[in-house]
């Protein structure tokens, strides 16, 4: 190949001219890829605003609603309050008529619980149940099978799923 005066700035100027080329295809690249990370930038500070905003409406929305819980529950339990209030009053009164209106506190109280889903149990001669009661005493020769609640010191309340608490119990042991 011989190369002559001519032909040699003509190959030089077409690799300058496509250096330049390249170039700014490469700048305007980068200049493309860094308004795209700013703009994913700006999109992820905006998701992070919104779960924050989230994340405190939703702090605030439980609290609300503790507060209405707390308010339904204290609303229901208001007429046994005032219940206790007029037995106080009458406390110098006739004795019977004074365990009589005590009686109706004790049962306005025992149906507020169950209409909040607490209902007393009644466990005597139950069979022990660890889920349901705690056991405080274990008696031997109760007449009673091994594991059979034989006496209740304090009742629990709810079911299986809820419960408030459970009841203390004498829990039938083997006859020695």
């Amino acid at each position: 190949m011989s190369s002559t005066p001519n032909s040699r700035p003509n190959d030089d100027a077409r690799q300058q001219s496509q250096q330049p080329e390249g170039a700014e295809d490469l700048a305007a690249r980068v200049a493309e890829l860094e308004a795209r990370v700013a703009e994913l930038e700006d999109l992820r500070r905006r998701a992070l605003a919104d779960l924050d905003n989230t994340r405190k409406r939703m702090a605030r929305d439980l609290e609300r609603e503790r507060q209405a819980q707390r308010d339904e529950v204290s609303t229901r339990w208001l007429p046994v309050v005032d219940d206790l209030e007029r037995a106080l009053q009458h406390a110098g009164a006739d004795p019977a008529s004074l365990m009589e209106g005590v009686r109706g506190v004790y049962d306005r109280a025992l149906a507020t619980l169950r209409e909040l889903g607490y209902s007393r149990r009644d466990d005597m001669g139950a069979r022990f149940d660890p889920a349901r009661h705690e056991a405080v005493a274990v008696r031997t020769h109760t007449g009673s099978p091994p594991g059979t609640v034989v006496e209740v010191h304090q009742p629990g309340y709810g079911d299986d799923e809820h419960q408030l608490r459970p009841a203390l119990v004498s829990v039938a042991g083997k006859d020695q």
